[in-house]
This record gives C-alpha cells, structure tokens and sequence, in this order.
C-alpha cells in the first residue's frame, strides 16, 4: 500500500470550501434566490434588525426605526440607495415626526451592512447612524428597545 501527499492547492480549496459552506450555514436560514432585491425576509444583530417583506423594508437601529416603501434593489455590485423615512426618537415613546432618511448600503451573500443619514428637520442637522451590519435569518438583539413585529406581506 503506497502513501500519496495531497498537494498543498488541494488542501487549500477544501478547506476554503468547507469554511464557506460553514459560514453560509451559520445564519440558520436559507437565502432566497436572488431576484435583485434585498431578499425576503428577517435580519438581525446586536443593535440592529431588519424586516424585508414585498411592500416594504422596516430597519432598526438600536432604539431607533426606518422604514422604505416597497422593495429595495440591489445592483449588480451588491449596493443599493434608497429613500425612506427615520423615527430618531422611538423609545421608550415614539415621539415624531418621522424624517426624511437615505439608507445605503451592500449586500454580500447573507450579510447587508446599512448606514442611514437622517434629515433632522426638527434640530436642523443630518444625523448618521451605522454603518451597521445585519446577518439573514439571525435574530436581532435589540438591549432594552423591542423590534416591531410587522406583519409584512411576503410571496414565497
């Protein structure tokens, strides 16, 4: 029985493999195929969660919240850039009115990162919250601000 070294690229390409399938399994939630659009659907991190559904993106941002109408496209480079509007003062009470917002920001496989630049027309001055970043299908851990629970029409 002879022994065979397996060549150094080998090893490299199946490790890369195997951690790649690892990372795209620990968000828990299989991705939708791509439709060129935020995909479908719940994100979250510590401080930050994100509802996607077909008439609107709602995003959290620690104890603050946006929202967009409709869907939000995404280019051929991952990034998209779309108008919405921002509640800067949400907890423990909401008190208005909601802003003018920009939200920005790239899709990467699982991952989108987001930063919102808010029109504060009330204190005269832009306000830029993030960039944050939100993993598909992870639960958002929000510290003592709840994330709304919307019930957002999606197809599937």
């Amino acid at each position: 029985m002879s022994c065979h070294l397996v060549p150094s690229r080998i090893v490299s390409v199946v490790t890369c493999t195997a951690a790649a399938l690892l990372i795209g399994c620990a968000s828990g939630a299989t991705m939708p195929p791509f439709d060129g659009a935020l995909p479908l659907g719940n994100w979250g991190s510590d401080g930050a969660g994100m509802i996607v559904g077909d008439t609107a993106m709602h995003l959290h941002i620690k104890c603050t919240y946006g929202d967009v109408s409709g869907r939000v496209p995404v280019d051929a480079n991952g990034r998209f850039d779309v108008a919405g509007s921002y509640m800067l003062r949400a907890y423990p009470i909401a008190v208005g009115p909601t802003l003018p917002a920009r939200f920005t920001g790239r899709l990467a496989g699982a991952i989108a990162t987001i930063t919102v630049t808010v029109n504060d027309t009330v204190q005269h001055q832009t306000v830029v919250l993030g960039p944050v970043t939100v993993t598909y299908g992870k639960e958002p851990r929000m510290w003592p601000c709840p994330i709304c629970r919307r019930p957002i029409v999606t197809r599937r």
